[in-house]
């Protein structure tokens, strides 16, 4: 049944998100007909748990967000593990005894069977080392962000850039149609301070809730820590550690700056966005979608958008992502840079829905000063129709994956 919420105006074919097919799940299932055991991290409520349990429907579920599973996986590992003698789904594995993982390890390697324990987490850095230290050689290593386009396309009746870049692409937000900005609230909330406070000990949530304001304010932009711990007093080296909470929790993702080959007049500071540019609304107060458009950071915020969907598309396919920005201290800029080999993919993103001719300079800049190397240019804008024009192709935004699509098989 299609349903049509007041609230947020999303409109959806149905709640159960199991019938929404993700993209990664084809690299899961391959990965676990690999390795022993596969870890797949990304934010919370990004519907890992949802991912795993159907996938894996006929492994048991162990939650260590239950403090009694954690209190029995500290007292008595081995006991806990015997429970699960054929693997299990072991959902934030962050939270566990970190000894558990050691246990684990001499599990797999007696078994000697590839797909007996799914891992979930949602802190980035501190998991990984904990993994890596533990379970080197026997793990895949799977990342999983909110929605795609592509996935929440079909479920859709009415599909405009204002809606989606306000609502973002939270699964819960779809699955319970809430309103994305109460939605946001609590997602910060619930998770992102409680997280936080987990990594690392800030007394100050308020400076810390402020800062994550500022850095919205700069989506889309050079990240300079100076400037921005001058505007909340604070110490380079804090801002420094915060924006690494931030990217250890998959709140934010830094951009790096492409330069290699070029001369030292480029821009080499990475560029600000979030992982789910919904987020970045609600931290810059928009409440309605209608107040996107009219917001003077639509041209990051779409930036936000574009570059995101991009990083899903490389994630899905299990790989790393080679996306970067391209600035000279000139001006001259190419907002993504995909590289394949020494080769380069240019893409421009403008939230119009105009096409302009100087939207191109940039592309070709970057063609005359690397010219054996660019091998496509394009333009991904606000706009619903999809071209050809003087050599650059040109991308609607609700065509974006075709973009990623054509890069990756390199079809252009």
């Amino acid at each position: 049944m299609f349903y049509e919420d007041a609230t947020c105006n999303l409109q959806e074919t149905c709640y159960d998100l199991t019938m929404i097919k993700r993209l990664l799940e084809k690299k899961l299932r391959q990965g676990a007909k690999q390795y022993p055991v596969v870890l797949l991290t990304g934010p919370r409520q990004s519907g890992k748990t949802t991912l795993c349990r159907a996938v894996f429907p006929d492994k048991p579920y162990v939650s260590f967000e239950n403090p009694d599973h954690r209190e029995f996986a500290e007292r008595d590992p081995r006991g806990f593990l015997d429970l699960y003698p054929e693997g299990a789904v072991f959902d934030e594995i962050q939270r566990s005894p970190p000894h558990l993982l050691s246990y684990l390890q001499g599990i797999v390697d007696s078994k000697k069977k590839n797909g007996m324990y799914i891992l979930t987490g949602s802190q980035n850095i501190l998991l990984l080392k904990t993994v890596q230290q533990s379970l080197a050689g026997r793990v895949d290593l799977l990342k999983l962000l909110p929605f795609t386009v592509e996935e929440i396309r079909p479920r859709l009746k009415k599909f405009s850039l204002d809606q989606v870049l306000y609502t973002g692409f939270y699964p819960r937000i779809y699955d319970q149609k809430l309103n994305p900005t109460e939605a946001m609230r609590n997602y910060l909330e619930s998770y992102v301070q409680r997280d936080v406070r987990e990594i690392v000990n800030i007394k100050n949530l308020s400076s810390f809730q402020k800062f994550l304001k500022l850095c919205a304010g700069r989506v889309g932009q050079v990240l300079n820590m100076s400037s921005l711990g001058n505007d909340i007093g604070l110490s380079h080296t804090t801002v420094r550690e915060w924006i690494s909470i931030l990217e250890a929790s998959y709140i934010v993702y830094l951009l790096p700056a492409y330069y290699r080959n070029f001369n030292k007049r480029v821009i080499k500071s990475p560029k600000l966005y979030f992982t789910d540019v919904g987020m970045a609304c609600y931290l810059l107060g928009i409440e309605e979608a209608k107040q996107v458009g009219r917001d003077p950071l639509l041209g990051g915020l779409f930036e936000n958008f574009v570059i995101m969907e991009a990083l899903k598309h490389y994630w899905a396919d299990g790989r790393g992502a080679p996306l970067y920005f391209f600035r000279d201290n000139a001006g001259n800029e190419v907002d993504l840079i995909i590289e394949k080999a020494r080769d380069l993919m240019g893409i421009e993103i403008k939230a119009g829905q105009t096409i302009n001719r100087d939207w191109f300079k940039g592309l070709n800049y970057l063609e005359r000063i690397n010219p054996k190397h660019v091998l496509s240019k394009s333009v991904v804008y606000g706009g619903s129709s999809s071209f050809v024009r003087e050599g650059i192709h040109i991308y609607s935004f609700a065509s974006v994956k075709n973009l990623y699509l054509k890069n990756r098989d390199g079809c252009i």
